[in-house]
């Protein structure tokens, strides 16, 4: 690995170098910065991904939707369409993206929609709706073009982008340093139970500028849930499961689910990945090759979206398919910094 990375060296420099060139010319405004009169909240990473985003943009939309007319804003990663749309209770993960898709179904009365420009996107957002008084960029902070009212940086707990390095020899989108663009930084994915001993160590670390603040996050797993339209259930005797991801990082849930099942059977896919009805043919002879006569098939829910679609229900309804609704929850030490520092950048 560390060969590899050496031998990869000579191209992350350059890719680092365009990246530094890049952002010197949003900082003397050669290139456009558009400042709207609306409350933009940039929720990002400086690495390619497996920070948490999509959850951390829940607790942003859980915390200010019942006050505030809001707004969320994606690129919408992987979808089939182009330009500017809007989600609906009829949109599909082909036309939005499995993360849009997952908030508007989860937050039915919030606007979601998605541009690949987000200057355009918010334009088009304040033309639907004049009332919005907050507007949440999902996996924004390398898009220079909006300047931001606050700038959240997520980095996960034990692949800090401190120890990181730039792409491909690392998985840095950009060097290190251009993480004083962010007023927030969320260590994501620590342990419920978290030693202040460790948080000073990780705060020492990371060293935040005089003008951010440090909190600490972690991932709240909710009841394992039947697909919509199951006939299935979740019994006290499940021991066995095959757990399938597409996801970064599935570790911090095969290990929440360690805890629940004797036997798991794991499957990993690639991130966002578009599964088709071979894959799903697969996992469940996986799951009828387990001996034991109580187990069911479980995913994630972003997973849970792209599995929405009329190919797969025959599948999907006569097999045992589960997935598990994830919450990003600010420590409890953190919760109320963090929330006035909401709450001010919309006021």
């Amino acid at each position: 690995m560390i060969l590899i990375r050496l031998i990869l060296f000579p191209v992350s420099f350059i890719y680092g170098i365009i990246t530094f060139i890049r952002n010197v010319l949003y900082d003397i405004h050669i290139f456009k910065v558009n400042k709207f009169n609306v409350p933009v909240i940039s929720v990002g990473n400086l690495s390619l991904g497996g920070t948490g985003k999509t959850p951390h943009v829940e607790l942003l939309v859980r915390f200010l939707k019942e006050k505030h007319v809001t707004a969320v804003l994606s690129r919408g990663y992987k979808r089939k369409t182009r330009g500017f749309l809007i989600a609906s209770d009829n949109s599909k993960t082909e036309e939005i993206g499995d993360e849009p898709l997952q908030i508007k179904k989860k937050f039915k009365n919030v606007i979601v929609a998605v541009d690949r420009n987000r200057t355009n996107g918010i334009n088009r957002l304040l033309e639907f709706n004049k009332n919005i008084e907050a507007v949440i960029l999902d996996d924004a902070f390398q898009h220079r073009a909006v300047k931001p009212s606050l700038s959240i940086l997520l980095t996960e707990y034990g692949a800090f982008y401190k120890d990181d390095f730039v792409f491909p020899s690392g998985r840095l989108r950009e060097w290190r340093f251009n993480s004083n663009r962010a007023d927030i930084i969320i260590v994501t994915k620590t342990p419920k139970v978290f030693s202040p001993i460790e948080r000073r160590s990780i705060v020492e670390k990371i060293k935040p500028e005089r003008h951010q603040k440090l909190f600490f996050s972690y991932l709240d797993y909710a009841e394992i849930t039947p697909f919509s339209g199951s006939k299935f259930t979740l019994g006290k005797d499940v021991s066995a499961a095959v757990l399938f991801t597409g996801i970064v990082n599935p570790i911090p849930l095969h290990e929440h689910l360690k805890r629940k099942f004797m036997e798991i059977q794991i499957l990993t896919f690639p991130d966002h990945y578009n599964y088709t009805l071979k894959d799903i043919q697969k996992i469940e002879k996986i799951f009828n090759d387990i001996f034991r006569k109580n187990k069911i098939i479980i995913t994630t829910e972003k997973d849970y979206m792209k599995l929405q679609k009329p190919e797969f229900s025959e599948l999907t309804s006569r097999t045992p398919f589960f997935y598990v609704p994830v919450n990003a929850q600010i420590h409890k030490e953190d919760k109320k910094a963090f929330e006035d520092m909401i709450l001010n950048a919309l006021a």
